[in-house]
């Protein structure tokens, strides 16, 4: 396959999808890992720590290019399969299928997408850019992330979103986990099965702890 075609062949497309997507979720792990200190209820110490490090040292700070780059790229080619998808189908099919064909979160990644999406800019804007823009390009002085969580998360609407958010994340998962396994070669039934099911554990597990956050700010569950 020519480099061209990974951006233009629906196989490359799928396949472009699948390595973005597997390295957003080792992004969703080490997230999720520092925002849970959030838990440790030491008035933000050790989260603020662990947010330290990442945004102030410079290896973070220059892979956090790549992690843009990821983002950009699995949502421009979800997007363009998506409307892929549906330019090959305009007539539909004589008698709905249903779940029988497929599961209704593989046949709505598009909107779960766009759920995320509108989650995501969300999130940039409450927390990344005004910590980024207050630091520069690279390094310099840092905003108290803990103290803007715990105000942000005062207001309902805004916990309301980001739940609706981790609910999206959670189907998109879900699907996401195993196809992007299946698209890059894994074929045998005993590990779809195992990668199944450590997909549905995997999204129930980081959407939650995610969507537990705002929760536990509003709620006053920690300090």
């Amino acid at each position: 396959m020519k480099w061209s075609e990974l951006f233009t062949s629906s196989v490359g497309k799928k396949l472009v999808m699948s390595l973005t997507g597997l390295f957003l979720i080792l992004f969703l792990i080490i997230h999720v890992s520092l925002n849970a200190c959030i838990w440790a209820n030491d008035g933000g110490k050790m989260f603020t720590a662990g947010a330290h490090f990442m945004g102030g040292t410079v290896v973070p700070r220059v892979l956090e290019i790549g992690l843009v780059a990821g983002f950009l790229i699995h949502i421009i080619q979800g997007y363009m399969l998506t409307f892929q998808n549906r330019s090959k189908r305009k007539k539909g099919y004589a008698v709905p299928m249903g779940n029988k064909g497929s599961k209704w979160y593989s046949r709505s990644m598009g909107l779960l997408g766009t759920l995320i999406l509108i989650f995501l800019i969300t999130h940039i804007l409450h927390f990344w850019i005004p910590n980024r823009s207050n630091q520069g390009w690279l390094l310099g002085e840092e905003i108290n992330l803990y103290d803007t969580m715990k105000e942000v998360f005062q207001n309902l609407w805004v916990v309301i979103l980001y739940i609706v958010g981790c609910i999206s994340l959670a189907w998109h998962l879900v699907h996401g986990f195993q196809s992007a396994f299946r698209t890059i070669g894994v074929n045998n039934k005993k590990y779809l099965r195992l990668l199944t099911n450590m997909g549905v554990g995997f999204s129930i597990i980081v959407s939650l702890a995610f969507a537990l956050m705002p929760v536990s700010f509003y709620l006053g569950w920690i300090e």
